[in-house]
């Protein structure tokens, strides 16, 4: 093809060449220019049953993006997948003041509404489709071992990449639907064997289990878009994909993919690619990063505080970044009970806001912990924190997390879950 070095299928050529309308052309010869600029040589078959978008926010200043659905729309053009969307970025159950709430509906997300009936008319997978853990059981968004996917949302591409063992780049948005509404995505990165392999060997030499998202901010930082594989972890999280290891490693993961920008990583015994082809993944002259608890306390105590009142009495909490699952929420809400007693209160005496799925909270709903977790004075939702705090009155609030992933994009300072817990139940006493 004149001026593309991509070998096309005479389907690939067909559409780029307008033989399935204009629109799709258009939205073929962007996927192909993307692929030739990271050095693509074909197109590939999307296999995964479902998409995934990070561009779920009605922000004002994303008129490109409506004025693009819009013309998606009237082409005729839908997503050959359905697809799943990051989280939704308001929930009135959240605590916002007046001042904060006329600047989420009047300034910052006036075209929600709207933007969410463009996502449903091009192929959005439910209304409740909407968060950054899509791949979790009750939300039905789960990639097969080996599936291409076309998404985006750092932490679930690198969560489907080295859990599941999908195949995926990171994908800025749109460019996740566009392979979607095509079918195809550029061959490159770690779609490839090659960009599967690992170049650096992480050796995790702690005295106790990591905290998850402080070791995968140390790896994150320190091998930034290149591929991990970790030894030693499955010491503390054993050598079975179960429902705890699943949390940890998706909270892990997060961070190295928002600390640096990993969307792959193999821990050995563990991931799936390692423990089929184990230390064979290791490339060549691979560097090496021993992590020990020493090592874990320097990365933690060089993130910055940039609240104006570094002693600031914290106004609010959110844990769920990325939201949280049916059995996390159940751990959180036993922990909490447990420590409130411990310390002789009967709610947080943070504003507290638990995350997830809107599938896992209507799951957890329905089982007597919700009830429990409401008597602590929690609130649950499906809300974005990310989005939240983007607010930037409610930047100014003096915010704690125990998400790496927020305490890098927001204000919001960081602490550990064990942290966080004694600063929510017991207060000034």
């Amino acid at each position: 093809m004149p001026g593309y070095k991509m070998e096309l299928t005479p389907e690939q050529l067909d559409i780029l060449n307008g033989k399935k309308g204009e629109t799709m052309a258009k939205v073929m010869k962007t996927l192909v220019m993307y692929g030739e600029t990271f050095g693509a040589t074909k197109m590939v078959p999307v296999t995964s049953e479902k998409g995934h978008l990070v561009t779920s926010f009605g922000i004002s200043v994303m008129k490109p993006v409506y004025e693009l659905m819009d013309q998606l729309i009237a082409g005729g053009v839908v997503s050959k997948q359905k697809f799943s969307v990051d989280p939704r970025p308001l929930d009135k159950n959240v605590p916002a003041n007046f001042l904060e709430n006329l600047v989420f509906n009047k300034f910052m997300y006036s075209a929600q509404e709207k933007y969410d009936a463009q996502l449903e008319k091009v192929g959005l997978l439910s209304k409740s489709a909407y968060t950054c853990t899509c791949y979790l059981d009750e939300v039905g968004n789960t990639p097969k071992k080996g599936d291409v996917l076309s998404w985006a949302e750092s932490s679930a591409v690198v969560y489907a990449n080295s859990v599941l063992g999908a195949r995926c780049n990171r994908n800025s948005g749109i460019i996740d639907i566009f392979g979607s509404i095509v079918g195809y995505v550029p061959y490159f990165g770690l779609l490839t064997d090659e960009g599967r392999k690992a170049t650096w060997i992480v050796e995790v030499k702690t005295e106790k289990i990591p905290e998850a998202q402080v070791l995968g901010s140390a790896i994150g930082m320190k091998v930034m878009e290149d591929v991990p594989y970790v030894i030693g972890l499955d010491k503390w999280i054993g050598n079975t994909l179960d429902d705890n290891a699943k949390a940890y490693l998706k909270d892990f993961g997060a961070a190295t993919a928002s600390n640096g920008a990993v969307g792959l990583y193999h821990i050995d015994g563990l991931t799936p690619e390692a423990v089929e082809s184990g230390k064979d993944l290791i490339a060549e002259n691979a560097q090496v990063y021993v992590i020990d608890d020493k090592e874990l306390e320097r990365v933690k105590n060089n993130y910055p505080v940039i609240w104006k009142d570094k002693n600031a009495t914290p106004k609010l909490c959110f844990i769920g970044c990325p939201h949280l699952t049916y059995s996390q929420l159940i751990e959180w809400t036993e922990k909490v009970e447990a420590s409130l007693k411990k310390y002789g209160n009967k709610k947080v005496v943070i504003p507290t806001v638990f995350t997830a799925a809107p599938a896992v909270v209507e799951k957890f709903n329905k089982t007597p912990y919700a009830a429990r977790l409401k008597a602590t004075g929690v609130v649950l939702s499906y809300i974005c924190p990310l989005m939240y705090m983007n607010n930037p009155l409610c930047g100014k609030k003096p915010v704690i997390t125990n998400s790496n992933k927020l305490r890098t994009y927001t204000t919001s300072r960081y602490y550990t879950n064990a942290e966080i817990l004694e600063q929510i139940t017991k207060g000034a006493k």
